[in-house]
């Protein structure tokens, strides 16, 4: 997954950072709430950690920011000293998810992570995962479509299961490449692009067939269902298998 952290204090961060890629996960950090403020508009996160007492701008403002002035649901956890039942309310009132409060420590700093991730993206952590006709099988990196097995490639794979893992969400082309191709990894020119042609191809993913797959210009693209002609509304899990 692809977090962000919001810390002004260089250890902490650095400790947040660390705990996140232990889990496996690509930890972003930010020092100030301005620049974070500035990348959510052309980036995307799957949840965000930050602390409440911050250089420029104290963290519930940027939690009803992230809420009221971009509409996002971001998962959100505050790591901080306050510790008040007044503080916890006005964290939680704010828009936060969860809050928990320094010194970090290291377990339950991953406890509350894990159960934030499974709480908000319950599709991402289950053994098959069927979307309409679309089954995917994390266990064999297998999709059949109507039963009829689909040949892709480990990146075409990884890229529809992500797809379909965050429908109706907005994906950033930067958090896109960076799940298929990883931090750090120079993907080809236009490589992203090609991909997504092949899939909308391969998948048929066009609105006869239940779902649309839309660029949003300078930022990323969106999975969409659809029922008539007309995006539907997604509660955000897939049928199941266990």
């Amino acid at each position: 997954m692809r977090i962000a952290a919001l810390e002004d204090e260089a250890s902490h961060l650095e400790l947040i950072r660390h705990t996140m890629e232990v889990m496996g996960h690509e930890c972003h950090g930010f020092g100030e709430a301005r620049t974070l403020l500035r990348d959510l508009h052309r980036q995307t996160y799957d949840l965000l950690i930050l602390d409440w007492n911050l250089p420029d701008i104290e963290g519930p403002r940027v939690v009803r920011w992230i809420r009221d002035d971009l509409h996002s649901s971001l998962p959100i956890l505050f790591v901080t000293h306050r510790q008040s039942e007044e503080d916890m309310v006005e964290g939680l009132a704010a828009g936060a998810d969860d809050l928990m409060v320094k010194p970090i420590r290291l377990g339950e700093l991953q406890a509350r992570v894990g159960a934030l991730l499974r709480r908000s993206y319950p599709a991402q952590h289950l053994n098959q995962l069927v979307f309409r006709g679309y089954c995917f099988d994390p266990s064999t990196r297998t999709l059949r479509i109507d039963g009829k097995l689909v040949e892709l490639s480990r990146r075409e794979y990884e890229l529809a299961l992500m797809l379909f893992q965050n429908l109706g969400r907005l994906l950033s082309r930067e958090h896109l490449r960076e799940a298929i191709w990883g931090v750090g990894m120079e993907s080809p020119s236009r490589s992203l692009d090609t991909h997504v042609s092949r899939l909308r191809l391969k998948l048929q993913l066009s609105p006869a067939n239940g779902f649309m797959l839309s660029a949003v210009y300078g930022l990323g693209y969106r999975l969409e269902p659809v029922d008539n002609g007309r995006l539907a509304p997604f509660s955000g899990s897939a049928d199941t298998a266990q």
